[in-house]
């Protein structure tokens, strides 16, 4: 009977779906388990073999977590809303909603191109995800509750005393009651102080302004990324070296009204959680880094010749006569107002200059020094002393206040800018503070073993000694206080697109008001372009029907706003994060109508107990997802603080590229090994044109591409073309994307999943070969030939001798140890040597294949549940209780002696290890080889140690 992996992969998919054997129950008597991936981005390139890699990982875990006796939930759906789908409907003139759903459910897009589809790709290799519960972010009946959950932010603010988000209506109250003296709150920076009957006297729209300084979620003019190119704002993670992800388009600086989320206001909870989760340190420092906690001191300096002050938070308020100049950020609101007449036209120049520099690029950048002396001077809070004032765009605007004040003596990227500078107009000496230290070549920075001098009251201190009576001083002044800041800025969370989900909000008198959750969800209307409009409004403002009648509570024809019953509605979209933030909630109560998941639901499954997912999410959809989580927390809607206890990031697999190369000004490619000393063109060449051994096929080479129709090829010796090979980026642009459907049909999914989990530790790069699939496909016949031979089954009932259960006992050790510590690719490993094994001790005892079987069913799903059925059970092997380990199986009861003779091995001996010293002498004695060696002499002593050696001396 042969192993036909094809006919066995289709059959136990069937199924898998017809009874639906991995659906997950939200009550059971089992413990639970919550095994998640990071959903992927439907694309209409479809799965190559480098995306599975995580979803094989999580499916063995998930499976074996089965085996344990554990209630699993393994999900799967779609992150389906973003910039994407967009742009490739405007290239091709199709829907957005449409080319997404043919990516999903496969088929054929308008330009006649057959796309496969993740659904029946991922079904292929054989996940045992519940589909039951399957989101797509895009459908309404989930955006619904994306939705819900901004109102509710909307309808929040968060309490420093509770260190909580509470309901706006408890703020409204304290206002009506006492004013907002007392707040303590997060919000914005200007906030202006009012009584409560200042406040019972505001009008209905002065309030509403007043409150939009305090929700969790707010319209405010905030400098953003805006790309030209893409027409909408980016977030810092959507941009790389200055350009967009998607599209290398431009990038610039620039403000903009948009809808923000108060993220800032969980940056001390947000950093104190990453203490609670199992996540790797690498990834805890990227969040700790992103959200850049400081703590110092808000320093005050006024403006010579102007009402206006410059604000600074500083680490080292010690260290302030120090101060040489003062630095803002470009985008600064000061710039303008105290830049000279003389220093306008630079100062102008270099804004425009670094608003094409993102923020990302600008703080990597430590190299590059620039910028320009804007002509004013602030006044030292004690001498009183000038400080010219300059702009650069190693400042953020974001970052502090975006101001620093800068002391060269100390900090190496003022001292750099310092002497950059020297001897321009607005560049003062530096000042050294420190006693006994030689600035001359570089700054110190140290805060350890410095004594402060030239500082007037501060001469003779050490750091915290100076810190302290340096902010003392500067509070006595009314110039400063000491402050804890954070570097995590509020989320910008407007997106200028079409793709994305609809606001649920309307504006009266240009105010934000929220549409009834009753009414939800607001659907993404039809536009006829996905462009911005002729005046520049977002892709919505196309839309003929996008208004929202209070008086019906429904969208009607946007040329019926008369802003009295009938207003415009939002015409902005959310980014793709939103979606992505809280939806492992949602596959724990997938088809509820009436909330995002029941309370029930949301107590049984708690949070994800493993994720797993790329590493590029770290200061992301990580860190976005933990603030909704906390939120909610807060709200009494989500029963963890934590939404992920254990995090693993996969590695990449990672493509052998191919390359041929052509003689320099021809038409003709030289093998790889005829180069020498030619000059060649390296053209990367389709890794389907070449086989295993690294030959192209020529002609189709040469019908790929219309110029290569008459390309000449100079061969090796024995008639072939050779390529080149290098290991990158697996991509549909260098030509060396494998395919998990092309594998799955010659070899079987099996063997997929088995050689992706063999490549190497999970959390590793590693590069894809295709030729080494061979060995893996060798591996599962042997295993199929324990079990079959060619008339059928073998198995028999025979008692399994003592090497047969040491082999199983050996390999249920490593592989239960080896899925518990993510280290996939040793169980491969263990499976071949424990087969190896098995094959030359001829067994086909059913007492150790059953369990084999077992094993083998989290890596090797399809051939496990054949094996199964064959041996004769009607119910899958997906819950069938893991082998137990027995340690007395591997303990050895016999030795193999080696039988020396002055010290040279002669012969072994197997012996019972539990035998004496006198036994065993007596035994090797007696045996006919002792007695052939010794020729009838006695020897003079007989050296025995139990379980090492026997020597016999003279």
């Amino acid at each position: 009977m042969k192993y036909n992996p094809n006919e066995i992969d289709a059959k136990w998919q069937k199924y898998w779906a017809e009874n639906e054997t991995f659906a997950a129950k939200n009550n059971s008597e089992k413990p639970k388990h919550y095994v998640l991936d990071m959903f992927p981005y439907p694309s209409g390139a479809g799965l190559h073999v480098g995306h599975p890699l995580g979803y094989i990982a999580s499916d063995v875990y998930s499976r074996f977590k089965r085996h344990q006796g554990f209630n699993v939930l393994h999900p799967m759906g779609y992150d389906s809303f973003g910039l994407p789908a967009e742009q490739y409907a405007i290239q091709t003139g199709q829907r957005p909603e449409d080319t997404t759903r043919v990516n999903i459910d496969g088929g054929v897009d308008k330009e006649g191109k057959q796309i496969a589809g993740y659904r029946k790709q991922l079904d292929k290799i054989g996940f045992s995800f519940d589909w039951g519960r399957e989101v797509r972010t895009s459908n309404p009946d989930y955006y619904k509750h994306t939705q819900w959950i901004f109102i509710q932010l909307f309808n929040s603010w968060y309490n420093k005393n509770s260190d909580k988000a509470e309901d706006i209506s408890t703020l409204i109250s304290v206002f009506e009651k006492e004013g907002n003296a007392n707040v303590n709150a997060v919000s914005d920076d200007n906030i202006v102080a009012f009584s409560s009957s200042e406040w019972n006297s505001f009008s209905a729209d002065e309030q509403e302004k007043i409150l939009l300084q305090y929700r969790l979620t707010y319209l405010a003019e905030t400098e953003v990324n805006w790309c030209p190119g893409l027409g909408t704002v980016l977030a810092n993670d959507e941009i790389v070296n200055g350009v967009s992800e998607r599209g290398g388009f431009p990038v610039i600086r620039k403000k903009m009204t948009q809808w923000s989320m108060r993220i800032s206001a969980y940056a001390e909870r947000l950093l104190d959680g990453l203490n609670s989760i199992d996540w790797s340190e690498s990834i805890k420092e990227s969040q700790r880094n992103w959200i850049g906690k400081s703590v110092g001191a808000m320093v005050t300096f006024k403006v010579k010749n102007h009402d206006e002050v410059i604000d600074v938070f500083t680490t080292r308020p010690d260290t302030i006569f120090g101060v040489t100049f003062m630095t803002l950020a470009p985008e600064h609101d000061l710039v303008a107002k105290i830049t000279t007449s003389e220093q306008k036209e630079a100062v102008e120049a270099y804004i425009e200059k670094t608003s094409k520099r993102s923020e990302r690029e600008r703080m990597a950048d430590v190299k590059t020094i620039s910028g320009v002396f804007t002509g004013a001077y602030a006044e030292h809070p004690f001498t009183k002393e000038p400080i010219p004032v300059w702009i650069g765009d190693y400042v953020l605007a974001g970052y502090g206040t975006g101001a620093v004040m800068a002391v060269p003596c100390g900090d190496e990227r003022d001292y750099a800018f310092a002497n950059f500078f020297k001897g321009q107009n607005g560049m003062q000496e530096i000042k050294n503070i420190f006693a006994n230290v030689d600035i001359s070549e570089a700054a110190y920075g140290s805060k350890d073993n410095v004594e402060i001098a030239n500082s007037d009251f501060l001469n003779g201190l050490n750091y915290k000694e100076g810190t302290k009576k340096a902010i003392a001083k500067l509070e006595e002044i009314g110039q400063g206080t000491g402050k804890t800041n954070y570097r995590l800025r509020d989320a910008v969370f407007s997106r200028q697109r079409y793709w994305g989900e609809p606001f649920p909000v309307y504006y009266v008198n240009g105010l934000p008001k929220m549409i009834d959750a009753q009414h939800l969800p607001i659907i993404l209307p039809e536009v006829e372009k996905y462009l911005p409009t002729e005046d520049g409004l977002p892709p919505l403002g196309n839309a003929a029907v996008w208004a929202w009648d209070t008086n019906q509570n429904k969208v009607v024809n946007t040329d019926l706003v008369d802003n009295v019953s009938i207003f415009p509605l939002e015409l902005n979209t959310m980014p793709g994060w939103a979606g992505s933030s809280w939806y492992w909630m949602r596959y724990m109560d997938a088809h509820n109508e009436n909330e995002f998941a029941s309370k029930e639901a949301l107590a049984y499954w708690e949070s994800v107990d493993l994720y797993i997912g790329g590493s590029e999410h770290a200061t992301g959809h990580l860190l976005y997802s933990r603030f909704w989580n906390k939120f909610l927390k807060d709200k009494g809607l989500a029963p963890t603080e934590e939404p992920f206890k254990k995090l693993i990031n996969q590695g990449m697999i990672l493509g052998t590229t191919a390359y041929v190369y052509r003689l320099e000004g021809t038409n003709t490619f030289v093998s790889k090994n005829k180069i020498a000393d030619q000059k060649v063109q390296p053209i990367r060449v389709d890794v389907n044109f070449v086989n295993s051994s690294d030959e192209l096929n020529i002609e189709k080479f040469k019908a790929w591409r219309e110029d290569f129709n008459t390309a000449e090829f100079i061969l090796d010796e024995n008639g072939k073309y050779i390529v080149g090979r290098e290991v990158e980026k697996m991509s549909k642009s260098y030509y060396n994307v494998v395919t998990p459907d092309d594998i799955c049909a010659e070899y079987g999914a099996d063997t997929l999943r088995l050689y992706e989990m063999f490549l190497g530790p999970l959390e590793q790069a590693k590069p894809w070969n295709t030729a080494g699939i061979s060995g893996v496909f060798g591996f599962l016949k042997k295993l199929w030939r324990l079990y079959f031979d060619d008339n059928g089954l073998i198995v028999n009932n025979d008692e399994p001798t003592k090497d047969n259960l040491k082999s199983l006992h050996k390999t249920i050790k490593k592989v239960a140890e080896d899925i518990e510590n993510f280290s996939f690719n040793t169980s491969v490993s263990q499976f071949m040597i424990c087969v190896n094994e098995l094959s030359s001790q001829n067994c086909h005892s059913r007492a150790i294949l059953e369990p084999l079987a077992i094993l083998v069913s989290p890596y090797a799903p399809h051939i496990a549940e054949e094996l199964w059925s064959q041996l004769g059970h009607t119910t899958s092997i997906s819950d069938v209780a893991f082998p137990i380990f027995e340690e007395k199986h591997l303990v050895e009861t016999n030795k193999e002696y080696p039988v020396s003779f002055n010290g040279k091995m002669r012969f072994t001996i197997e012996l019972p290890l539990d035998l004496t010293k006198e036994q065993i002498e007596e035994i090797v004695m007696k045996d006919e080889r002792t007695q052939k060696q010794l020729d009838g002499r006695t020897p003079n002593k007989v050296i025995i140690v139990p379980g090492k050696i026997i020597n016999l001396v003279g």
